[in-house]
C-alpha cells in the first residue's frame, strides 16, 4: 500500500507512536492520533505532521472506554472523509506483583492493551470497506510472540498482549473477504523506560544477539514494510534484534 494521500489512525501519540506518525506522514499520510493524558506530547506530534505538509486529527480518548475508542475512529473518518490504516498501539506496561495485582487493574491493562483493538477495529472496519480496504497493524510483544512470559510481575501485560495475537490472526480471516489485511507487531528492546540504570540498560544490550537496543526507527519500519507486503495477513512480526533465538 502506498500512503500518498491516504490516512493512518494511531492510538498514541507519544515515544514509539510519536515516530510511527511521523514517519507515516513522510510518506505522504494524514494522521489521527489519539492520547489519554499525554496531551504535550501528541501536540509535538501533531506539530510535527503538519510542518510535513500533512492534516492532522487529534482527540483526547480513555481507551478502556468503548464510546471512546469509537468517537475517535468515527470523527477521525468524518475529518478526512476516509480511513485506510489503523495502528492499535495503546499499551500499558507497569510492574505489579501478582499478590498486588487488583482485578481492576487487570481489567484496565487489559482494555487498553488488547479490548481497545478489537474495539477500534470494529470502529474501523466499515470506513475501511468503504475505501475498498485496507490494513490493521496491532501490537503485542516478543514475549508474547516467542510463549516465554520471563519476567514476573507482568501478568496482564503478557496475557493481554498473547490475545492480541489470536486477534490479529482471526480478524484476518474475518476481514480477508474485504481486502482488510491485519498484522501484529511484536517488538522486543526498543526504546528503555526513562528509569532504566546503565547497568540494565548494557545487560539487555548483552542479551540482544544484534548487541543493541533498537530505537523508535524499528518499529516504524516495520510499520511501513507490513503496508507494502500487500500478499501478507495474519502474520505477527517479532522486531527483537533476535531476542528470542538466544
Amino acid at each position: 500500500m502506498e500512503l500518498t494521500n491516504r490516512v493512518a489512525l494511531i492510538t498514541g501519540g507519544k515515544r514509539i507512536g510519536a515516530v510511527v506518525a511521523i514517519e507515516m506522514a513522510k510518506q505522504g499520510a494524514d494522521i489521527g492520533l489519539c492520547y489519554n493524558r499525554s496531551k504535550t506530547e501528541a501536540d509535538k506530534t501533531a506539530a510535527a505532521i503538519k510542518e510535513l505538509g500533512r492534516k492532522v486529527f487529534m482527540r483526547q480518548a480513555d481507551l478502556t472506554k468503548a464510546a471512546d475508542c469509537e468517537a475517535f475512529v468515527n470523527e477521525s473518518a468524518k475529518t478526512f472523509g476516509r480511513i485506510d490504516v489503523l495502528v492499535n498501539m495503546a499499551s500499558i506496561y507497569v510492574a505489579k506483583p501478582f499478590n498486588e495485582l487488583t482485578v481492576e487493574e487487570f481489567d484496565e491493562n487489559v482494555a487498553v492493551d488488547m479490548r481497545s483493538a478489537f474495539i477500534c477495529s470494529r470502529a474501523a472496519v466499515p470506513h475501511l470497506r468503504k475505501a475498498g480496504g485496507g490494513a490493521i497493524i496491532n501490537f503485542s510483544d516478543w514475549l508474547s510472540k516467542s510463549g516465554r512470559p520471563r519476567y514476573p510481575g507482568f501478568l496482564p501485560y503478557y496475557v493481554a498482549k498473547t490475545g492480541v495475537i489470536g486477534l490479529t490472526e482471526a480478524l484476518a480471516l474475518e476481514l480477508a473477504p474485504d481486502k482488510i489485511r491485519v498484522n501484529a507487531i511484536a517488538p522486543g528492546p526498543i526504546l528503555a523506560p526513562p528509569e532504566t540504570s546503565d547497568e540494565e540498560l548494557a545487560n539487555v544490550e548483552k542479551s540482544t544477539p544484534l548487541g543493541q537496543w533498537g530505537g523508535e526507527k524499528a518499529i516504524s519500519d516495520a510499520v511501513l514494510a507490513l503496508l507494502k507486503m500487500d500478499f501478507v495477513t495474519g502474520e505477527t512480526l517479532r522486531v527483537d534484534g533476535g531476542r528470542h533465538i538466544r
